[in-house]
């Protein structure tokens, strides 16, 4: 007889009469940032999506194309006509895709447009009675690290899930498959795996402040470290690939950094964007814009400041490319700019950008 087996017939039989489940301790209210978390997935989760990815495939000896599983990936709603947002990399390749609701609704998208140069993606689903409410749309450029994020996706296939993080830092740069950078980037700590690609980066208010893209991560899941493309940005492209089908950059080939513009701001007390380097070429450089200069003996001196473009005002980096947008390559917008104390106009014919 083992020792499980050794309590005498006696005293189990004494102790059977007593065993009872325990008495259960009151919990309490939940606590505010656990109801406030919960409200936030609540409202919010019917507007995420769920993005299945099939490949054709033409098989050379029964001459067959068959339709196979290619990929996940999560999107959102973004209107109230069916159009769907997600990452240019979950549909890349594919021959189409199935979009699930979190209702159990399944539709057959159509590809509107992409951008691959900011990693999105724009489809268009059939929704009648039942249409899920867009995501409320927040601003990116006033983040700042530390503040409260929420990521909802479908990570590894597990649908609706949501993890919570902080930005971790800002206007980080990643390198795509196809050789261009995707600028301005949020990174944050939020759990980002594989099928996450494509789903919404959340305030603590609800709003759309990111579209999750990518991670850094040696073994390919989540290792602390997620980028998300800025609802600024998203803000920008999504409008012009629904009404064209792609986005071709206007640009004026001036480099400019979105912190440094805020400090240099504040120091000298002028809002506008400051020229920190002009391409070779570029109409910038046609134009006669002139950059910052880094000298031995005088430092860093300031070059231009714009601060219109097209007659729209421009207070930061935001308000620039969102005055570039407005405009195609080839057009020939009038620009403002402060140079040495006194406002100059000049006239430029915009580039295409990358």
């Amino acid at each position: 007889m083992t020792a499980w087996q050794s309590i005498p017939l006696i005293q189990a039989e004494f102790l059977a009469g007593r065993a009872e489940p325990r008495v259960v301790t009151p919990r309490g209210d939940l606590a505010a940032d656990e109801q406030a978390t919960i409200a936030l997935f609540e409202q919010a989760r019917g507007s995420v999506v769920f993005i299945a990815t099939t490949e054709r495939l033409f098989n050379p000896w029964t001459r067959n194309a068959l339709q196979v599983p290619r990929g996940t990936g999560s999107g959102f709603v973004w209107d109230n006509l069916g159009h769907v947002v997600t990452n240019d990399h979950v549909i890349a390749g594919a021959s189409g895709a199935t979009v699930r609701l979190a209702d159990g609704r399944a539709f057959n998208a159509v590809l509107v447009g992409t951008s691959p140069a900011h990693d999105l993606a724009v489809l268009r689903i059939g929704v009648g009675a039942g249409r899920p409410e867009p995501l409320p749309i927040g601003t990116s450029h006033d983040l700042r690290v530390g503040q409260k994020v929420f990521a909802i996706g479908n990570p590894f296939g597990l649908d609706w899930t949501l993890t919570t993080g902080i930005v971790s830092a800002l206007n980080r740069e990643l390198p795509t498959d196809t050789g261009a950078v995707i600028e301005r980037l949020i990174q944050t700590d939020a759990a980002i795996n594989p099928g996450n690609s494509g789903g919404p980066l959340l305030d603590s208010a609800g709003r759309l402040i990111g579209v999750n893209t990518a991670i850094y991560s040696p073994s390919g899941a989540s290792a602390g470290i997620g980028f998300a493309v800025p609802v600024d940005t998203v803000n920008r492209v999504v409008p012009r690939l629904i009404a064209q089908g792609r986005y071709i950059r206007p640009s004026l080939g001036i480099r400019t950094e979105e912190q440094l513009n805020a400090a240099l701001s504040a120091r000298l007390g002028i809002q506008g964007v400051f020229v920190l380097e002009v391409e070779p070429g570029s109409a910038a450089e046609r134009a006669g814009i002139r950059p910052a200069r880094l000298g031995r003996e005088a430092g860093f001196q300031t070059g231009d400041v714009i601060v219109s473009l097209g007659g729209r005002p421009v207070r930061r980096v935001a308000d620039l490319l969102a005055a570039l947008d407005r405009h195609a390559p080839g057009d020939a917008v009038s620009v403002t700019v402060l140079r040495d104390g006194a406002t100059v106009d000049l006239n430029v014919t915009l580039d295409a950008g990358r």
